[in-house]
């Protein structure tokens, strides 16, 4: 459609297009960072300069000696990138560096030349961040200091630079102080190592962002801030505040000139400044109707709507000249809160929003991730159907960061820089001058949804009114104030673990601080293996098989005790069977991680507004080649947690619950969807139908709930072994022992008045258990143990519960072997003892019921014209956790066809995976790779919208992966399809 323009309009765009290019073009940036192929830089540490010292700032300096430099970036990483290192990515190479040689100060030295455009009266020499202090010096003078990661500097060099010749920049960086937490706040805390990254030399000091020059006239914009407001969804309201800077003797008057698109919304306002002076300007709706925008174009999380974004260019004029420009990219948001039920619940534009996302530790651990990586990194959080991501101890601070999860819809929890231990920053007037730039660097960007003052625990007196003052005054509580991460309307943070899918369904999966329940959750996780392709990069080939101390060094040990590595092992070993090798592990593990991390969402989202309202796991992104917490891993390859968290947290989304077989629909999104029709099938692992348990139903699902729909009638393999069985206490007070076990709900035992009180049954025999029904009277267990043990003697902890109520308390935990089984109390409830009417034990042998030791349940979510909308998949053991039954699927023989495509320097491949109708088996855990024909090497990142599929007999399923050109070059595209039924690829040893 052609758009004809009346000529006022004509005019109108004609002007604003103008401006835009004035606004845009006027105000000169030149670059001093090492993109700039004009500038080296060279780095040297100040104790080794001896008398040389003296001569660095003068031009000319011969710094021949010098290693060159990574600006912006850190000491270390310039001398690994100067090959000076070996690979710390590699090994144990990290934990042999020489500590003393980079924990200590450096001078950076670089010359440069001043442009030739530069014309205007002031040029100004801008710094955006280092680490920790820094003392700047150009041609010899020094002209500032900075204290702070987050301190910017804008110096006014105008009269120190020559514009004819080379001028010397030189830059003297403190290296922070150990301990780091929190007495060298603000900075990168977790450079002195955590149970996830390794210590990094020189604690990631250095000129750790952009440093440039720019050229205005004599008045100059700062810190403008854009507000909105959202009425109503159909209404907005826009206000614009910032600051003018005289730098002259004079006073002054100029004219500030905004443009706002989408929308050609203009406005005009003189603005008065003394000499020497600053001026706070303030443009809103009140004066300027223009800025009450109707039909606005809002931005949305991810899964709620398009994350649209406008853009404000700002033009202030002196007389005919224009002084200074900038330019600031919002988006028209309205965030609300409330704590009913002492659950934090967040709205964005009147939408209460489930929040789905994880944690960041660092972006890097190096502090290499620049630029465009970040779009990468948030853009795969977009496809995990994530909403949010926890900027944790504010450890990321680039603005590429926030520009790309402002682009996908990425809302930010965002923490300032204290870690539960309780003290003090050495200087808290530093660390709070600090928190005021972070807010009002970072105001603007729509996704920071939550600022967090401490890491599980809260900021000691004075700093937690501090910074509640400053989100206040600089940000005008837009955004909530969250002092401590898990407590306070949370519910804690942690396990860090791997549990059964089961647990995070049963009531309660509880963390360590804040409430009991699902509520929101800043904190959950589990170890995460790599797959083989990964694990070889960082792993010694000797180091591969059996598990060593090496594995540790990437956290797969006692380093990382928090990730339970022990028990995930056993998970691996206890469901899928033990490893023939690495490779084997690598490839059993990836199952292991999508059961838990599906789960763990999908557990969520069971009770969502059900006292759940988020869950962050942790983490969503790998720092570090480690083994523990990742969901993509440092090389971007996609693990089975990221496709396990990918599936859970589509918007509209059918699942499975594996504690009482129901079967829901989840609809997070702003729209009701009417006329789905919900299906669930069971297959056996020879990829056939067992159609009485087929089901289906037409229902509507409105927005923002988790609707029932039917439960699989599965035989209830929960025989209650405990039935008449005898059983023995630590003390009677009422009844006997045997009335918990006597099949009578109207007999009970009671015990003496103490806390630690227990009665166990004897079962006869070593029985297989996994789970347990306790029946309390008034007298109840507050805090409980279940136990099993061979002999009656050595009991081992099989589940503990510290929020026992009085009636019916279902327990489901692991199976696992044992002839005694034992409530050991913990905590009374009452004033009383401990008092039961019945205690069953569940367990026992499998009730087939026509079904394979393993057999799959596969759902499917159509609309009314009977598109797909969403479908899961799911595996199920007769023995609960027993998948060993998979190693024995027959080998299948798949169809592939592809088509590969370039557009845009991206190539883009379409597949078909086909399990023909005459295979002998149904085709598990399809995993599919593109790689480089001549090597065999994976191509990441790369972007897919399914993987670790199966495929049932006679089905099929498009596969779509997409990648930058450049990755492939002049190589050829291979597809690599591996169903675990087929043997492993195996590598030569």
């Amino acid at each position: 459609m052609i758009k004809i323009y009346k000529l006022k309009e004509l005019f109108l765009l004609i002007a604003s297009m103008l401006l835009l290019f004035n606004a845009t073009s006027a105000q000169e940036i030149f670059y001093l960072n090492n993109t700039n192929k004009q500038i080296t830089w060279k780095v040297k540490a100040q104790t080794d300069l001896g008398a040389d010292s003296l001569d660095i700032y003068k031009n000319g300096y011969a710094a021949a000696d010098w290693v060159k430099a990574i600006v912006p970036g850190t000491v270390f990483s310039s001398y690994v990138a100067a090959g000076l290192e070996k690979d710390p990515n590699f090994g144990d190479n990290i934990y042999k560096v020489d500590k003393k040689k980079y924990d200590r100060n450096f001078w950076y030295s670089t010359e440069f030349n001043v442009p030739d455009n530069f014309t205007k009266q002031k040029i100004w020499l801008n710094f955006k961040g280092i680490n920790r202090k820094a003392e700047i010096y150009l041609n010899g003078k020094k002209i500032g200091s900075l204290d702070g990661f987050m301190q910017r500097g804008m110096y006014d060099v105008t009269k120190l630079v020559s514009k004819t010749g080379a001028n010397t920049l030189a830059v003297l960086v403190y290296c922070p102080l150990n301990p780091l937490v929190n007495y060298a706040s603000p900075t990168y805390i977790p450079s002195a190592s955590w149970d996830w990254m390794p210590y990094v030399p020189g604690l990631n000091s250095g000129i750790t962002d952009d440093v440039y020059l720019t050229n205005t006239g004599s008045l100059t914009i700062n810190d403008p801030w854009i507000r909105t407001d959202v009425p109503t969804t159909a209404r907005a309201e826009v206000s614009v505040s910032l600051g003018v800077k005289n730098s002259t003797d004079a006073f002054q008057t100029g004219v500030l000139t905004g443009v706002i698109n989408p929308g050609n919304i203009q406005f005009t306002q003189k603005v008065f400044v003394g000499a020497n002076s600053n001026a706070e300007i303030r443009i809103d709706p009140k004066h300027f109707s223009q800025l009450i925008i109707n039909g606005p174009k809002l931005w949305w999380p991810n899964g709620y709507g398009d994350a649209n974004l406008y853009t404000c260019n700002l033009s202030l004029k002196l007389g005919d000249d224009i002084s200074d420009t900038k330019q600031i990219k919002f988006g028209v948001k309205k965030y609300s809160y409330d704590t009913v039920g002492h659950v934090l619940h967040l709205y964005v534009n009147g939408t209460k929003v489930f929040l789905k996302g994880g944690n960041w530790g660092m972006a890097e651990y190096m502090l290499r991730c620049r630029g465009a990586e970040y779009d990468t990194k948030v853009r795969l959080h977009k496809e995990m159907n994530f909403n949010i991501i926890r900027n944790w101890i504010g450890s990321t601070t680039d603005e590429e960061f926030y520009d790309a999860c402002d682009k996908y819809g990425i809302m930010v929890w965002d923490d300032f820089w204290l870690n539960s231990i309780p003290n003090l920053p050495n200087d808290v007037n530093t660390f709070n001058a600090n928190a005021i730039e972070k807010i009002k660097r970072f105001r603007n960007h729509p996704s920071i949804a939550i600022w967090c003052g401490d890491n599980e625990g809260e900021p000691l007196p004075p700093l937690n009114n501090w910074l509640r003052e400053d989100i206040s005054a600089y940000d005008g509580n837009d955004r909530y104030y969250q002092p401590n991460s898990h407590a306070g309307n949370l519910t804690g943070s942690g396990p860090w673990t791997n549990f059964d899918p089961r647990w995070y369904f049963s009531r309660f999966p509880n963390g360590f601080g804040g409430n009991q329940g699902w509520g929101l959750r800043t904190e959950i996780g589990t170890a995460v293996f790599t797959n083989f392709d990964s694990f070889k990069k960082f792993m010694p080939k000797d180091k591969w098989w059996p598990r060593n101390e090496m594995w540790n060094m990437h956290f797969f040990g006692p380093s990382a005790g928090n990730a339970g590595p022990d028990r995930y092992d056993d998970g691996i070993k206890n469901r899928y069977g033990a490893a023939s090798g690495i490779e084997d592990y690598c490839r059993k593990a990836q199952l292991l991680n999508i059961e838990t991390n599906k789960a763990m969402y999908e557990g969520w989202e069971d009770n969502i507004w059900e006292d759940a309202s988020g869950i962050m796991t942790w983490m969503s992104q790998s720092a570090y080649p480690s083994l523990v917490w990742q969901t993509y891993d440092y090389y971007y390859d996609l693990t089975g947690a990221y496709w396990g968290a990918k599936k859970a947290c589509e918007p509209l989304h059918i699942q499975w619950n594996p504690v009482n077989n129901a079967i829901k629909v989840i609809n997070t999104t702003r729209n009701d969807e009417n006329a789905l029709t919900a299906y669930a099938d069971v297959y056996n692992s020879d990829g056939q139908v067992v159609k009485q348990y087929s089901l289906s139903k037409t229902i509507d699902a409105p927005s923002n709930t988790a609707l029932n729909c039917f439960t699989i009638a599965f035989a209830d393999n929960r025989e209650n072994l405990a039935l008449n069985k005898p059983a023995f206490a630590s003390s009677t007070t009422m009844g006997e022992a045997g009335s918990v076990t006597d099949g009578n709900s109207g007999s009970r035992w009671a015990s003496n008045s103490n806390d630690a009180e227990w009665i166990y049954i004897d079962l006869g025999k070593e029985q297989e258990i996994n789970g347990a029904k306790l029946n309390w009277e008034e007298a109840y267990g507050k805090a409980f143990k279940i136990q099993v043990s061979d002999d009656a003697k050595s009991w081992k902890d099989v589940y503990e519960n510290g929020d026992g109520h009085v009636g019916v308390q279902q327990i489901t935990f692991d199976e696992v072997k044992g002839r005694y089984v034992r409530m050991y109390g913990l905590q009374r409830g009452s004033g009383w003892g401990y008092s039961l009417w019945d205690f069953e034990v569940y367990g026992g042998a499998p009730k087939s019921s026509g079904l394979t030791d393993v057999h799959f349940i596969k759902l499917k979510l159509v609309d009314k014209s009977g598109k797909l909308v969403s479908d899961n998949f799911y595996w199920r053991g007769n023995k609960r956790t027993d998948f060993t039954a998979l190693n024995q699927l027959p080998k299948v023989n798949l169809k592939v066809s592809s088509a590969t495509k370039q557009i845009n320097g991206k190539y883009y491949v379409d597949a078909k995976i086909s399990n023909p109708l005459l295979s002998k088996a149904a085709a598990f855990a399809i995993r599919v790779q593109a790689t480089k024909a001549s090597t065999g090497e994976q191509i990441l990142p790369a972007i897919m919208n399914d993987n670790y599929f199966s495929l049932m007999k006679g089905e099929s399923k498009d596969i779509r992966i997409e990648f930058d050109a450049t990755l492939l070059g002049k190589d050829h595209l291979k597809l690599l399809v591996e169903p675990y039924n087929n043997p492993l690829r195996v590598e030569n040893k």
